[in-house]
Formats: structure tokens, C-alpha cells, sequence
């Protein structure tokens, strides 16, 4: 009898917290709403409250505020900092009552983060993160968005989407807010974050396959495919122990956001909540209270509205009379911000070309003349910004090359830059050869765009008062005219320095599969380094493959290595693109596989020159037979004063046969990173 007095007092402790409705484990937690929770069940801040009917509301109707709600003790998301991340899974009801129906701002987010003191801003950065600190991988931060406005900051697709979101509030991944009832894409059901129906929301991780589940649903049932899938592995980003809850802020228009339960678990399923049994959202306000706050807010709005209208007339009214001397010194034509307005319809959606990190480029009809044209569309944040743009806008706007893109005009208007550009009818390069293209390009097409980069190449590198260093030459950023003529765009990672001199240490930017070796251990892009990317470039043309594959096999993984081998076999014929059914100059195709693995050489003293590139592609001289393997760095014994014999030809004498006929030569401009000015393919694509 005493034995069984002592195990039933050993379980009573258990069984009174089994009874307990509200649970909370080391790794686990359920809430069916927040009624009676006081700090040791949840820490809150900013404006962030539990009503008296357990409904946890993270911010209310005013203006520009934020409210945290973190559970207060961290969760153990992996058994040691460099080991590997656990499975996660939670589920939460969320709901979003806008201050005015249909406007309202800014979304809540779930949030793992190291810190419940977060270092943040309300508006657009939703409390978790500020200006300071966005995308730095020390914020170790994951969190998924539910996003009411669209912020052209970071890229946001519209004002009602869920987002992935890493260590920014870029999303890593975001879809339009819904459900799918069926598998395929057909069956998705839109929803409304900001309607004040209760969504329910899942959010799982799966540590052995690194992928990242997002679902919501309207009901208590789960749906079976995911509104969001992002493969990725936390590991990196999450640390050994980390915070787990939400954030939610309002910017000049506000919303009450609100969460009614909430499970979450470590290496498990999240225990399923059922809305009916979720505390309910309060009513509405009475009538005679929303007409004092209507009024109230009116008379507000329109004081600000006065007051905004003011600043911007004054501010439009400077800037269109200020001229500038770096705009005299720009030279093509100044557009009136209302005429390229015209011209891209009011810069709609549907007349965008491209989307990328610095502004977005649309279709245009200019008025006047029903020119084609695409309008570039650049804002920035600060005066500094614009200050360093224009230093690149006064010396690389002088550009002339008929193989560049030319730019028509520009207008400045605020704090935004507007640049016009010739429309290239035919899109750019890489849509012709990878991804199953509608059109195949033939190789006599193949080969002249080739050259014409090598034109436009060997001018930036010597035929301009400048040395011009584009360091982002790639299929994505040559572009094709309606008469399929090849020309380099994108300038907004190109760096000048003077002929004779040695350009500086500077960030490492370009795009893998391209960037030569040197580049990340020294900082400095030379020609050289140009030279290295229009290698990788001649192989992709003339392979109809990418420089990576990472879906490959590991011995197909990079295509130079493919190259190479082949050669070594003698069978470098093989790695011809299937697509050209065998038809093409068998001379020019061994030509240009053999260059590309020259220009692929590991050390850039042994890489040719663009002048020496150039008489290749002419045939003036013939690209040795004997090569070393490209990741080996040097060529042959000898090759180096073959070389060298090659640059008796002044840059003059280059311009002789194709390079030297008398065509009006076209002006290029910066366009500014990651923004492609006339791929069909929109957000995401890039030159």
C-alpha cells in the first residue's frame, strides 16, 4: 500500500500538469489562446497586449508602432553552435483588422530569433529588423511575413503575399496569399490576410530534407501541398538556443494584428489547433465612435496631405529647375517625367520587363514618335546614393560602341532616375539557349554574337580614354536587337581606372561560373578577369549549357571541366549543343572551344588578351593545338611569347574587317546591379 502512495505522489505532479489546458515544455508549446498568461508564459513589448478574452494583439490602430510577443524562455534548436539544426514545426491562428477596409499596414511575422531585444523598426521592416542591419548574416534571424503593403525596397510581389525571410526582409521565397485545395497550381484559393477572418498557419522545417514549408488555410484542415516551399538549410542560421514568437508594426496606415492560439515543437508535428475553439476577434467599434475617429482622422489626413502636397510641389518645382553639371556633361536627350509616365502606361505591371535590388525597367511607346523603348526606373534612398551613381553616370554615359546598348535619354524626378534605353526586340541571349527555348539560334547567329562581344569587350578594355572593367559578362547580360546583333548591357557593376595604372581593391561582385579565380582571394577585377567570363561565355555558347550545373552529376557539374576532358579524349566535338542537329562550321566550333578553355585559365598573366581574343575569332592567327588544363594555370611552354607576338597590332588596326565598317556608334550607360533591362522573364531575372 505505501508502494502505491509513493508512485501515485511521484505522478501527481504530472497529472496536474496534464490537466492544465495551457502547456508549455522544454520542447514544446501549445497555447488555445492567451487568457490569464502572465510573464513566465509570455514577454511582450511595444504596444503588444493580451485583451481580457485571451486574444493576443501585437498592435492596434496608431500610427507607426511595433509589439513583440516572444515566449521567455529559448528553445534548444541543436546540440551544439556548428552541429546540425533540429526539425521545427509550429501552427497559429492569425488575424488582421485594418484601420480603413482594405487599407491598412504593415503584416506581422513569426520570428526565430537569438534576442527577444530586437533591434528593429516599425513600418516596413514589421519590428524585427532596421536599415542598420538588414541582410547581415549576424542577425542569425528566420521569420515568415505576412505582408499587407508592397515595399519596392525589397522587392515585395504585391500587398498581400507571405514571405520566407533570412536575415532580410527580402524574401528568400513569397507567393500571394492562399491555399490549394487540389495539386495543381489551378486549385489555389486566394485569400485575404488583412480581412478579419482568422487564417490558420503552419510552418514547418524538415532538418533531413532542408526544406522549409509554409501553409495557410481559411479552416482548421491542413491542406496537403504548401502555399510555400523553400529548400534551405537553418543550420548556418540558427544558433544552439534561440527565441521563438512574433512581431508585427504599422506605418502611416495601421492594422490591428492579432494571434488567437499557438503551438510549436521541436522534432515533431506543432499540436493542431481548431479555430472554433480560439477565443474570437472584439466586434467592431460603435457607429457614433467610428464617425468621431472618421472625422477625426480625416481632418488629419487631410492636414497631411496639405502638407505632403506642399513638399512635393516645392520638391519637384527644385529639381526641375536645378540642372546639375554632371546632366550637361551626360549629353543624350532629358525626357519629361510625364512623357516617359505616358510611355510605360502609367509604368504598369503588365509593361515590366525586368525586376531587380535597385529598380525596375518597363516597356515604353514613346508618344512623339511610337519609338520602343525600355524605361529603367532607379530610386534612391539618399542623396549620397545619388551622388555616387552620378560619378559612374558622367564617365561610363560617354560610351560609344554600336555592340553596347545604347541610351536615348534619362529624367530625373525627385529622388528617382529614369533611364531610356533602345529596346532589344529580341531579348537577351541566355532565353535562346537554355531551358528548352522556343527559338534556337543557328550557329553562323551564335558566332556573330560572339564576336560582337568581343567588339564591345576590346573597346571597353582599350579603345576608350578609360580602361572599363564590365565584370558581369554573361549570356543574361548580352542582349539581341530585331536584327539579332549582339550587345554587352549592364553597366552597373562595371568599374574605370586610367590606362597605365592598377585598378583598386574592391568588393567581390560578379556571378559564379564566371568569376575567375584570382578575383575573390585579390579583390581586384582586371581585364583579365573579363577575359575569364567571356570564356565561360564562347563554352556556353557553343554548348548550350550553363558555366554551373549544381543539379548535375559531379563530373558534369562544371562545363569547362567537361570541356577539358573531352579535348583530352579527342572528342571535344561532343560537347557541341544537341540543339544545332550537327549544322555548323566544324573550323569556327573547334575555334571557339579551344579559346574558351583558354580564356579559362586559372592564371591571368596566361590568359590572352581581348586584342588578342579578337584576331583569334577574325582567324588572323590560329589557337594553338596543345593546351594546359585550364585550372592549372600557364599554358604551354612557348605560348607565353606567342602571346606576346600578337600584340604588335595596334587597337586601330583591330578595328579592320567587321570591327572597323563606319556605323553610328551607340552610347551605354550604367544600369545598376542585378536589374535586367529586357529579359520577359520579370521579378527574379537578371543581367
Amino acid at each position: 500500500m505505501a508502494t502505491k502512495l509513493n508512485m501515485l505522489l511521484k505522478l501527481l505532479p504530472l497529472l496536474v500538469f496534464l490537466l492544465i489546458p495551457v502547456s508549455s515544455q522544454p520542447n514544446q508549446l501549445f497555447y488555445a489562446g492567451f487568457k490569464g498568461l502572465g510573464s513566465n508564459n509570455m514577454t511582450l513589448d511595444g504596444v503588444a497586449e493580451i485583451e481580457p478574452n485571451g486574444v493576443l494583439k501585437l498592435t492596434n490602430d496608431s500610427s507607426k508602432v511595433m509589439g513583440h510577443a516572444f515566449y521567455p524562455t529559448p528553445f534548444r534548436f541543436k546540440n551544439s553552435s556548428g552541429g546540425k539544426a533540429f526539425s521545427f514545426s509550429s501552427s497559429f491562428a492569425l488575424a488582421i483588422v485594418p484601420e480603413f477596409p482594405k487599407l491598412g499596414g504593415h503584416g506581422l511575422a513569426f520570428t526565430i530569433a537569438p534576442s527577444k531585444d530586437l533591434k528593429a523598426h516599425p513600418s516596413q521592416y514589421l519590428g524585427i529588423l532596421d536599415s542598420s542591419n538588414i541582410g547581415n548574416f549576424s542577425n542569425h534571424l528566420f521569420a515568415v511575413e505576412f505582408d499587407t503593403a508592397k515595399d519596392f525596397e525589397f522587392g515585395d510581389i504585391d500587398d498581400n503575399h507571405v514571405g520566407i525571410d533570412i536575415n532580410s526582409l527580402a524574401s528568400n521565397a513569397s507567393a500571394s496569399a492562399g491555399y490549394y485545395t487540389g495539386d495543381d497550381d489551378s486549385s489555389k484559393q486566394n485569400l485575404t490576410l488583412q480581412s478579419r477572418v482568422p487564417i490558420l498557419a503552419w510552418v514547418d522545417y524538415d532538418a533531413a530534407k532542408s526544406v522549409v514549408h509554409v501553409t495557410i488555410s481559411a479552416s482548421s484542415t491542413k491542406p496537403k501541398r504548401p502555399l510555400l516551399s523553400y529548400h534551405v538549410d537553418l543550420s548556418p542560421i540558427l544558433k544552439e538556443s534561440m527565441y521563438v514568437g512574433f512581431s508585427a508594426s504599422t506605418g502611416l496606415l495601421a492594422s490591428s494584428h492579432y494571434i488567437l492560439g499557438w503551438s510549436f515543437k521541436i522534432n515533431g508535428p506543432a499540436p493542431p489547433l481548431d479555430l472554433s475553439s480560439l477565443p474570437q476577434l472584439p466586434g467592431p467599434k460603435k457607429k457614433h465612435t467610428s464617425l468621431i475617429i472618421g472625422v477625426s482622422v480625416s481632418v488629419v489626413v487631410l492636414a497631411l496631405c496639405a502638407v505632403l502636397f506642399g513638399i512635393y510641389m516645392y520638391r519637384r518645382y527644385k529639381n526641375a529647375d536645378v540642372i546639375e553639371a554632371w546632366e550637361l556633361e551626360i549629353g543624350p536627350h532629358r525626357y519629361s517625367y510625364q512623357e516617359l509616365k505616358k510611355a510605360t502606361k502609367g509604368f504598369k505591371d503588365k509593361e515590366l520587363l525586368g525586376q531587380g535590388g535597385f529598380g525596375s525597367v518597363y516597356k515604353g511607346t514613346l508618344p512623339n514618335s511610337n519609338t520602343q523603348v525600355a524605361v529603367k526606373r532607379i530610386s534612391h534612398d539618399s542623396n549620397q546614393g545619388l551622388r555616387e551613381f552620378v560619378s559612374e553616370i558622367a564617365s561610363i554615359g560617354r560610351l560609344r560602341h554600336r555592340n553596347l546598348v545604347q541610351l536615348l535619354g534619362w529624367c530625373r524626378r525627385l529622388g528617382d532616375l529614369l533611364l531610356v534605353y533602345d529596346f532589344m526586340e529580341n531579348g537577351s541571349l541566355d532565353k535562346y539557349l537554355f531551358n528548352e527555348p522556343e527559338t534556337i539560334l543557328s550557329w553562323e547567329q551564335r558566332f556573330k554574337v560572339i564576336k560582337d562581344v568581343a567588339s564591345a569587350l576590346l573597346y571597353l578594355h582599350e579603345g576608350y580614354e578609360q580602361v572599363v572593367i564590365h565584370r558581369d559578362v554573361k549570356a543574361s547580360n548580352v542582349l539581341l536587337d530585331g536584327e539579332l546583333n549582339g550587345r554587352l548591357g549592364d553597366f552597373g557593376l562595371a568599374r574605370l581606372y586610367e590606362h597605365g595604372t592598377n585598378p583598386s581593391t574592391t568588393r567581390v561582385v560578379g556571378t559564379l561560373g564566371y568569376l575567375a579565380p584570382e578575383v575573390p582571394r585579390t579583390g581586384k577585377a582586371t581585364p583579365s578577369s573579363d577575359v575569364f567570363a567571356f570564356g565561360a561565355l564562347l563554352l556556353e555558347v557553343a554548348c548550350g549549357l550553363r558555366p554551373l550545373e549544381p543539379k548535375a552529376m559531379p563530373e558534369d557539374m562544371v562545363l569547362v571541366d567537361c570541356v577539358w576532358n573531352k579535348f583530352k579524349q579527342g572528342r571535344i566535338l561532343n560537347m557541341v549543343d544537341p540543339k544545332l542537329n550537327g549544322v555548323f562550321n566544324e573550323r569556327e566550333m573547334l575555334m571557339v572551344l579551344k579559346l574558351g578553355l583558354l580564356c579559362s585559365n586559372g592564371s591571368p598573366t596566361a590568359r590572352p588578351s581581348m586584342r588578342q581574343v579578337v584576331r583569334f575569332l577574325e582567324g588572323e592567327v590560329g589557337v594553338p593545338d596543345e593546351l594546359r588544363k585550364p585550372g592549372e594555370g600557364g599554358y604551354q611552354e612557348g605560348f607565353d611569347e606567342f602571346l606576346h607576338s600578337l600584340e604588335s597590332s595596334s587597337f586601330d588596326q583591330m578595328n579592320t574587317g567587321s570591327y572597323g565598317r563606319n556605323r553610328d556608334m551607340d552610347s551605354s550607360f550604367p544600369s545598376l546591379t542585378g536589374t535586367s533591362l529586357f529579359s520577359p522573364h520579370g521579378k527574379g531575372q537578371t543581367m
